[in-house]
């Protein structure tokens, strides 16, 4: 059996699946945000819980918003409790088992890697255009999470000049979490379609009514959404000329944009090395449930 945690800021989501990968069991708690003790007894009681469910012991997983550190602890912004804390040796500890933790994003493109159709793909890279841009990279169903545990972070590379191109080099450098200026998420994230919209129309729209005069043939809007997609390919195409992915996945609010799928095929292959053949690209299909499924899925093989 595996067990896959999705530990966010305000819940904690427990799915488990069988031998089968299929999903038989889950439960959602708060998150004891403050208490790292109370977060510590929160996940083993889930633990104990699914054990007795399924009447033998499963192996545990957890994905967290925040990076595994190498010396064992956590960095964990939204839940406080877990920072700088070993949580994957004292769990591990209280349950007699080892617990693996992964970046969230990560656990979203393994779980998409693990789709019965999508197994056949040596490389799989995720891409999570929400609020942020974010990801990861499977190659053979293992997370490749790098040095520092931080690949996959697409969001902080910067706009590339073909980008400025088309937005004009004048365009601002918009200040990122990050504590650099340009990075390509404050442009091509759900955010960042919406403030692109603003900044050449001066009108602040939310993207779905901007999608929707696009929709309906209205000139800024089909403007503003041609402009998007083409740095959007212009962006995808460094990837993938540095990565080379069989499959790309892409999540995220903004995947729910269905001309995505019908402008990369054709736009892509102008940002591409002439000898290059187009991966598949495809919208993700677990949604909310990828977080569970991919922190479980990290037992499957390991995730290094």
């Amino acid at each position: 059996m595996y067990y896959g945690f999705d530990m966010g800021g305000t819940k904690i989501e427990l799915g488990v699946f069988d031998t089968d990968l299929q999903h038989i069991w889950q439960k959602r708690v708060p998150t004891p945000c403050d208490d790292y003790q109370q977060l510590l007894a929160v996940l083993h009681a889930l633990i104990v819980e699914a054990d007795a469910f399924c009447g033998k012991r499963g192996l545990v997983g957890i994905g967290i918003p925040g990076l595994p550190n190498e010396d064992g602890t956590l960095f964990t912004a939204n839940v406080p409790a877990a920072m700088g804390q070993t949580l994957p040796r004292d769990l591990g500890a209280l349950i007699g088992r080892e617990v693996k933790v992964e970046n969230d994003a990560n656990c979203f493109v393994l779980s998409e890697a693990w789709d019965r159709e999508f197994r056949c793909y040596p490389t799989v890279l995720g891409i999570i255009l929400g609020t942020g841009v974010g990801g990861g990279l499977i190659v053979n169903g293992k997370v490749m999470s790098g040095r520092n545990y931080i690949a996959g972070e697409f969001g902080h590379l910067r706009l590339p000049v073909d980008a400025l191109e088309v937005l004009g080099r004048g365009i601002p450098r918009i200040a990122c979490g990050c504590g650099h200026d340009g990075c390509i998420e404050n442009y091509i994230s759900g955010r960042g379609f919406e403030w692109m919209y603003a900044h050449f129309y001066q009108q602040h729209l939310p993207a779905r009514q901007i999608i929707a005069h696009y929709q309906a043939g209205e000139p800024q809007a089909m403007a503003h959404v041609d402009r998007f997609l083409e740095v959007l390919a212009i962006c995808l195409g460094n990837l993938l000329t540095i990565i080379d992915p069989h499959l790309v996945v892409i999540g995220g609010g903004l995947s729910n944009f269905e001309e995505i799928y019908q402008a990369l095929p054709k736009r892509l292959p102008a940002h591409l090395l002439r000898v290059a053949k187009l991966p598949r690209i495809e919208k993700a299909r677990y949604g909310d449930a990828g977080g569970v499924r991919g922190a479980a899925f990290l037992n499957l093989l390991g995730s290094h």
